[in-house]
């Protein structure tokens, strides 16, 4: 009698690919995103990419993730353990093993667990399964190495080649225990190889043989799994990278406002994906120069802000170090400059490929000189594109440098996007000098009731002017070493960040009577959220505060902090926003919780310590 397959419908999953850095596990895992992303579900990614530019192949070291969450309804994080684990050969799988739930199903390639695939794994036995304590029954064994060359054999294609369509036939068993359309999948490789019709067509080729194993064998143990979308929002989506969607951030804000964009940069991992992205954007009045090296990049930027562009400089946190010189030219000159920081794993070249919030401190304070910057967050990869169009907005209507950090989680990361209507976002208007102050205008001229000097872009007659480094006059912006006139000069670029206007601090969850307040910034939000969400499920009278504007601060954030008994105050990093916020707030006294591993918060870990903080 043939085996009736059951179709059970979840909530929620989570896939995790692994496998060497060059078996396509992080094409594999896009795939999959989007195909999920099309049809409704929400998502959370994270690609987890190995430190080693290429890692001795079969090598612990040089194992390559990439884990997506998928739901039914909202999820906030790419989940703290996978439901599937993929594991492409003997390293992944002794690596990546501790990220699978008890009971996991796992999909090997046989064909990569050989005698000198288990040597380099540091494997001590041929039992790779029981020496790992894994039950055989929740492992689907395939030997997709042979069956890819098998289904290729007459493909034309060398051995080499073959192989590198591993990661599909993998991709396609995935999509068959999780009922996912095959055309989607098919469309995108389409597109990716539109100029190598053969790959394209190996490609899809080798998917649908996986598929087709799937099915054939019923190696999802009798199951196949789907995930309907519960609230479906009518429009285009994509699913889309936060390193992409702050580019497109910085496109539409540039078209708001009627100017062209200017990137100057110089490339470093995690940031480099956003010049590269705005390099195919000419044609939407998008100028990209990648200089030689970070303060050249900076200073290109400054020096197309005076011309009267929108200008970005974009980096990683080393390079906010080269850029501060630069960086503070802007800001005695009063010029527009948004300051784009991918966070990285520090110090020195420290974690290049894995995510920290441990460049708050310099963001705020990392220049010589009393030298105010408004500093901005993203908290997850669709939220780029906001928080980019935020950051240029502040930047060109208050004639400053804004910082907007971001971190390798969320720029790395995916999620569905609703592509936005132009139409609903804010006006963003210059403060251009009228022209009626011809005659009488001043470089530091200012408004005053924002404190904010008028730009006058070159090339307007009569409003001709040097600007530069040294300190300038308040009333003649003629050099000036007068102590009474730089100490005014002082307050009134402070007071000038201090005025911006600023959305009120949000408390989400049981906000009126929570026995615990949760506090973050930045990237951690779906992981703190997540957190909260469970807590409030057992019981527990818990809220979140979660900061995107980190100066100026908004303006109810003492009367918000100062409401509850316990805050703690979470982060990547060694509890920087908490001493912020303890020397902007009298009487500050939060508790933390700090970890700096370069990998995501885990939900579970949160959970457990804020329950001990409510009990004390």
């Amino acid at each position: 009698m043939a085996e009736t397959l059951e179709m059970k419908e979840l909530a929620e999953v989570v896939v995790r690919f692994s496998g060497d850095s060059g078996d396509g596990m992080q094409l594999a895992g896009n795939i999959f995103s989007t195909v999920s992303a099309t049809v409704g579900n929400s998502i959370s990614t994270f690609p987890d990419y190995p430190a080693d530019i290429r890692a001795p192949q079969g090598s612990l070291t040089g194992v390559s993730g990439f884990q997506v969450h998928i739901g039914a309804e909202m999820v906030y994080t790419p989940g703290d353990k996978c439901d599937v684990l993929v594991a492409m050969n003997a390293a992944a799988l002794k690596t990546q093993y501790k990220y699978a739930k008890p009971g996991a199903a796992i999909i090997i390639d046989t064909d990569s667990f050989g005698p000198s695939d288990l040597k380099k794994a540091a494997f001590a036995t041929e039992d790779y399964l029981g020496e790992m304590g894994i039950d055989p029954d929740r492992v689907i064994a395939c030997p997709i190495t042979q069956m890819v060359k098998d289904c290729l054999a007459d493909s034309g294609m060398d051995v080499k080649a073959m192989l590198k369509c591993r990661n599909m036939f993998a991709l396609g068993l995935v999509c068959w225990l999780f009922d996912r359309d095959l055309d989607i999948a098919f469309n995108y490789l389409k597109e990716k190889f539109a100029k190598k019709a053969g790959v394209a067509e190996a490609n899809i080729k080798v998917i649908q043989a996986g598929y087709d194993y799937g099915h054939n064998t019923h190696s999802s143990v009798a199951n196949v799994y789907r995930i309907e979308t519960k609230n479906k929002v009518p429009g285009r989506y994509m699913d889309i990278t936060g390193n992409k969607a702050t580019a497109y951030g910085f496109i539409a804000a540039a078209e708001k406002a009627g100017l062209k964009l200017f990137l100057g940069s110089y490339p470093i991992t995690p940031a480099t994906d956003v010049l590269h992205e705005l390099s195919k954007h000419k044609s939407l009045g998008v100028t990209t120069v990648q200089c030689e090296d970070e303060i050249a990049g900076c200073a290109s930027s400054v020096g197309a802000s005076f011309a009267g562009a929108l200008a970005v400089t974009s980096t990683s946190g080393p390079g906010i170090c080269l850029k501060s010189e630069a960086m503070n030219l802007a800001v005695i000159m009063e010029l527009p400059l948004v300051v784009l920081d991918v966070q990285r794993g520090g110090p020195a070249t420290g974690l290049p490929t894995k995510s920290e919030q441990t460049d708050l401190l310099q963001a705020l304070f990392g220049r010589n000189g009393e030298s105010p910057m408004p500093v901005i967050a993203a908290t997850s990869p669709t939220d780029c594109f906001e928080a980019a169009y935020a950051a240029s907005k502040m930047a060109l209507e208050h004639m400053t440098p804004v910082i907007l950090m971001t971190d390798a989680y969320v720029a790395n990361g995916s999620a569905a996007f609703k592509l936005p209507n132009l139409a609903d976002y804010p006006a963003i208007n210059p403060p251009y000098v009228p022209e009626e102050l011809k005659g009488s205008w001043t470089p530091y001229l200012r408004d005053a009731e924002t404190g904010v000097r008028y730009w006058a872009v070159p090339g307007r007659e009569g409003f001709q002017h040097i600007l530069g480094g040294l300190e300038k006059d308040n009333k003649t912006g003629a050099i000036s070493t007068d102590p009474e006139n730089h100490d005014l000069m002082t307050r009134l670029r402070q007071e000038k960040i201090n005025k911006i206007p600023v959305p009120d601090l949000e408390v989400l969850g049981d906000k009126d009577d929570a026995d615990l307040l949760i506090v973050g910034f930045g990237g951690t939000y779906g992981h703190l959220h997540a957190a909260m969400d469970e807590m409030r499920a057992a019981g527990k009278k818990v809220a979140l505060a979660h900061f995107k504007c980190i100066n100026p601060l908004p303006k109810n954030t003492a009367a918000v902090l100062s409401k509850y008994k316990k805050v703690v105050v979470a982060e990547q990093n060694m509890g920087q926003l908490a001493g912020w916020l303890r020397m902007k707030i009298d009487n500050f006294t939060p508790y933390q919780f700090n970890q700096v591993k370069g990998q995501p918060f885990v939900v579970a870990e949160l959970v457990e310590a804020f329950n001990e903080i409510i009990n004390k």
